[in-house]
């Protein structure tokens, strides 16, 4: 899957161009002075596409490996779960 970099102002001239790119499974980073403030993907890409274009954007690092479940530290005592005590605490 290919990257394209582009100004606002670019993108502004030739939006229709880009939309283009996007539907034939291009991503668009925009960017303004040179610096990544966004990004245009295809609506309909896999979650592989997907993080494969966030690790070649360098936003995530990721061996590919499933990560192991995580044991909850405590649990709660009674009927309520967590969940139900934070939001009374928030009340």
């Amino acid at each position: 899957m290919a990257i394209t970099h582009v100004s606002i102002r670019e993108l502004k001239n030739r939006l229709s161009h880009y939309l283009r790119l996007t539907k034939a499974g291009e991503s668009v980073i925009i960017t303004e002075r040179g610096t990544p403030i966004g990004r245009i993907v295809p609506a309909g890409a896999t979650v592989d596409v997907r993080i494969d274009a966030m690790m070649q954007a360098g936003l995530v690092l990721w061996n590919r490996k499933k990560l192991s479940p995580i044991h909850p530290v405590t649990k709660a005592r009674g009927a309520r779960t967590v969940a139900n005590l934070l939001i009374e605490d928030r009340e």
